[in-house]
């Protein structure tokens, strides 16, 4: 049996016999008071001195409160052990999911039988399960994605530099460019780094301030004007005054409406349609990033938040990017206390954040 098992068993088994115990040791003390008391007096012609009747009728009761008090005993212990070991059979098993887990297979589970306390210790440990198999996951796919997004590039370089050196090309501009191109991907991609290493440090170094949101927008859009005439997009926004103002810190802000509009514009195909809007709500101000397009399957929905996801993995570096816009913005949102979201559906995405009011 596994020791930690047996160790409580035996512990849950004592506490409920130690009261037993007890129980019958008043009963053996108080019988005795009351017999001693109910025969002050001789009975009758029975040849027994007086001095002998209680002690007579105490040996009975005690012989009788004996073979009762084992009895119950014996019963009370095969009840408590038996109710004892199906409560502790679900712990058992959570002990040792818990140390495959902590191994680093993910893929065990509690069975759940009950739905009790101890029933909903086991869902409650299979949910965490599922989010540390997810978090691994996504660990794993962060690691093969850094791989792949320096590969290339480092690739490319050293295919370039390796025949200047030898010779075998000779510098031109275009080459030159090329170098250039391939050196601002390692550098993009580092500065995205940094900045959801700064993401995660915002928490701690907020400036809040009265913010006009449309105000800001514009600023965005004035930004990516020429991508969006480029792209022939109709972009409209709707900003009610009601819901035209926010507090928040203005350099994150501006950098996870950046992040957001980024998307819009590089996912909405020649010709489509993006809108941009914002709204009150009982818990904060919603600001929603719309575009049409292909939608996001339902399983890709919630993981599209998570760094160096990738709906579609196959997407190249020019269309796609490193896949850690959307998991910078979730970020410097959660800092403000805020939230973030997303809808995908006919042909429509949508993406929005919720900061407090």
């Amino acid at each position: 049996m596994n020791p930690f098992r047996q160790h409580l068993l035996w512990k849950l088994l004592l506490v409920n016999g130690i009261p037993v115990v007890a129980i019958i040791l008043i009963i053996w003390l108080a019988l005795e008071g009351l017999a001693t008391g109910y025969f002050p007096k001789p009975l009758g012609n029975i040849p027994v001195q007086p001095a002998d009747i209680p002690q007579t009728v105490i040996t009975s009761i005690h012989a009788t409160l004996i073979w009762a008090s084992i009895a119950a005993l014996l019963l009370g212990f095969i009840l408590s052990y038996l109710l004892t070991r199906r409560v502790l059979k679900p712990l058992s098993q959570m002990n040792a999911v818990s140390r495959a887990v902590a191994a680093g297979n993910f893929t065990t589970r509690v069975a759940v039988t009950t739905g009790d306390e101890v029933g909903q210790l086991g869902v409650s440990f299979n949910h965490m399960a599922d989010s540390l198999e997810r978090i691994e996951q996504l660990r794993r796919n962060m690691v093969a994605d850094v791989a792949h997004e320096l590969r290339t590039p480092l690739t490319n370089l050293r295919g370039y530099l390796e025949a200047l050196n030898d010779g075998v090309l000779l510098p031109s501009p275009e080459t030159i460019n090329l170098l250039l191109t391939e050196t601002m991907r390692l550098v993009r991609l580092v500065d995205n780094l940094q900045q959801l290493a700064r993401a995660d440090a915002a928490r701690t170094s907020l400036h809040r301030e009265k913010l006009v949101i449309s105000e800001q927008l514009q600023e965005m859009l004035t930004l990516y004007r020429p991508v969006i005439e480029e792209k022939h997009l109709e972009v409209t926004t709707d900003f009610p005054l009601e819901a035209d103002s926010v507090q928040a810190d203005r350099d994150k802000f501006l950098q996870a409406v950046r992040n957001l509009l980024d998307n819009c514009v590089k996912y909405t195909p020649h010709g489509g349609r993006i809108a941009i809007s914002s709204r009150r709500r009982d818990d904060g101000l919603q600001i929603l990033f719309c575009n049409s397009g292909p939608a996001i399957s339902s399983n890709d929905l919630p993981l599209i938040f998570e760094r160096f996801f990738r709906a579609d993995r196959s997407r190249g570096r020019n269309g796609g990017g490193s896949g850690l816009g959307l998991a910078i913005t979730r970020e410097l949102i959660e800092a403000h206390g805020g939230r973030v979201g997303a809808d995908s559906t006919d042909g429509r995405t949508c993406i929005w954040f919720t900061l407090p009011a």
